[in-house]
């Protein structure tokens, strides 16, 4: 596409973007510190602050851990595609960076149904070959697994990696989110690998749930409107029937970390939990 038709088409969906409620993608690009985002994601931001000051700590862990699970699936496992649901708006090191530095051939299909997303995701891999983008809902999955781009490229008779990274906390519990997560591994094949990060409340009348109730209070009554810390068991049935890859599910800052942590941990880096599984 050439470039001014591109930024006509980015225009066009910018004019149809809702500035008064706050989006869970341009929220998290506010918490990474992007520019992307807009007056009522940064008060979401500003909010979660005054709850919790290390807030962004968290945000930076999550990300970190994607990078080093992306690196393991390509090296380590070999994976060449890639499903990665409600990715969000683009940052440093986003998926296909990871895993194409490791091999050139590997596709990766992002999914988000935001259109600011889709504006940017589009724009960012349009002199990629291996990269696509489609607008599909992951709340819907019998018609994200039926949407053309993803069946145009990821091939279901082999192995893929499937990517749930700070996406069902998002989804409220009336809309059944182990029901969606079970839909999606049924459809996987067997080898595949699921990673999946959530907002954790250890639910144990310490300190740090009291903590979780607070930044999910702020969450569901502010302008985002979604963002539920579920407890360990929740999060645990979204990995049934599925082997969890060591060390299991645990703190992204604890999965392999790149180096020696010489810091104590905050409050804050113990309420979201990462683990990797395989399916049989």
């Amino acid at each position: 596409m050439p470039h001014d038709e591109f930024s006509s088409s980015r225009q066009a969906i910018a004019r149809v973007v809702d500035t008064t409620s706050a989006s869970i993608a341009r929220v998290y690009d506010a918490m990474l510190d992007g520019k992307d985002n807009y007056a009522v994601d940064r008060e979401v931001r500003s909010q979660l602050i005054a709850v919790a000051p290390d807030i962004q700590t968290m945000t930076r862990d999550n990300r970190e851990w994607l990078i080093r699970v992306s690196r393991f699936l390509a090296s380590e496992v070999g994976l060449d595609q890639f499903l990665d649901l409600g990715s969000g708006l683009p940052s440093a090191e986003n998926t296909h960076q990871v895993v194409q530095r490791l091999n050139l051939n590997a596709r990766v299909v992002y999914v988000d149904n935001d259109p600011v997303v889709q504006a940017h995701g589009r724009a960012l891999l349009e002199e990629n070959d291996f990269t696509f983008f489609s607008p599909a809902d992951l709340t819907r999955p019998s018609e994200l697994l039926a949407d053309p781009v993803v069946r145009k490229h990821i091939d279901f008779d082999e192995p893929l990696a499937l990517y749930q990274i700070s996406t069902l906390h998002h989804v409220p519990d009336d809309q059944r989110p182990h029901d969606i997560m079970a839909e999606l591994v049924d459809a996987l094949p067997s080898g595949s690998y699921i990673a999946l990060s959530h907002f954790y409340d250890p639910a144990d009348g310490s300190e740090l749930s009291a903590l979780a109730k607070k930044l999910e209070e702020v969450l569901l009554s502010g302008p985002m409107g979604s963002g539920r810390f579920r407890t360990r068991t929740e999060i645990e049935e979204f990995f049934a029937d599925l082997e969890l890859v060591s060390p299991g599910l645990v703190l992204p800052c604890d999965w392999w970390p790149d180096g020696p942590k010489t810091k104590p941990k905050l409050d804050v880096q113990q309420l979201i939990l990462a683990g990797l599984a395989r399916k049989p």
